[in-house]
């Protein structure tokens, strides 16, 4: 990417592609946005979207053959930017992280589900703690990161969220230098966050999906020089 020109990153979760007939106008609709960098959660293997690079968490089946389809995963990453390498997280199941070389250096894309189960499960608590450490971890390497996913949690609303896990996400992404570029979009809890260094400054942000007929999530791309 020359330096100057702009980079789009994108997260939509599809819902456990519950709408597969109409996974056509979500593969479409994800090609329309044309995202150098996209991430989809609770996601499947038959909404494929055509990037040179992807990389996704295992399939569910592994753990849940009762519970998921043989074509489930959580996180998926599609990017036009080759993968340097990939690094470890906590729950290979539920977190990615994979180093892209962006050509304006090399970015660490952690794409993630914070608490599988929505919020208010106890697990939620636990789960969040551990992908925070992943991210400090991270931090302490100097490493430019971008955390995008299904956050569970709104930031400028009320819309969807618990104190203890917006607290904590705000402290430690301010103590990771790390800001959340989505943080002023209602009714929205997925988002991208990216060390403050790495962006000069947001260019745009887009939306769709608003009505939620193809998903119970909107997606959400953020342009960035």
């Amino acid at each position: 990417m020359p330096e100057g020109d702009l980079l789009k990153i994108a997260t939509w979760n599809v819902e456990r592609l519950k709408h597969h007939r109409d996974s056509d106008i979500m593969l479409r609709e994800v090609e329309k946005i044309d995202a150098d960098i996209l991430v989809l959660t609770e996601t499947d293997s038959r909404l494929l979207p055509d990037y040179p690079y992807g990389y996704s968490t295992p399939l569910l089946r592994e753990i849940r053959p009762d519970y998921y389809r043989e074509t489930e995963n959580r996180v998926s990453v599609f990017s036009k930017y080759r993968c340097v390498r990939q690094h470890e997280t906590y729950d290979k199941y539920t977190a990615i992280c994979v180093e892209l070389d962006t050509g304006a250096g090399n970015l660490l894309v952690y794409g993630t589900i914070m608490g599988v189960f929505g919020n208010r499960e106890a697990s939620f608590k636990s789960a969040l703690l551990k992908q925070l450490e992943d991210i400090r971890r991270l931090s302490m390497h100097g490493y430019n990161l971008c955390v995008i996913g299904d956050y569970n949690l709104s930031f400028c609303d009320n819309y969807y969220f618990t104190r203890y896990g917006r607290n904590l996400v705000n402290q430690t992404f301010k103590e990771c230098g790390i800001d959340i570029l989505t943080r002023d979009v209602t009714w929205c809890i997925d988002h991208i966050a990216v060390t403050k260094s790495f962006v000069s400054r947001i260019e745009s942000i887009e939306e769709w999906n608003l009505e939620k007929t193809l998903s119970d999530h909107k997606g959400i791309a953020v342009n960035i020089n």
